[in-house]
């Protein structure tokens, strides 16, 4: 399987209904490590949320510092 250049992340309530979704993006953290992020506002029955998604390649950090040697 080739890397996505998009990860669509869905959130949904206990009953399957849609929330809302997310579309992770590429990022290359400031750790060194790679992977996918994105991050949103939103509302549920009038209450405000800040929503975060990471995903982290395991050893990706590995693979960029002995990149840099």
């Amino acid at each position: 399987m080739s890397v996505p250049r998009i990860i669509i992340a869905e959130l949904k309530s206990d009953s399957g209904q849609i929330i809302s979704t997310l579309s992770a993006k590429p990022k290359e953290f400031r750790t060194g490590s790679r992977g996918f992020y994105a991050n949103k506002k939103l509302e549920i029955e009038g209450k405000r949320y800040q929503v975060q998604i990471q995903l982290v390649e395991i050893g990706s950090k590995k693979t960029a510092e002995s990149g840099n040697g």
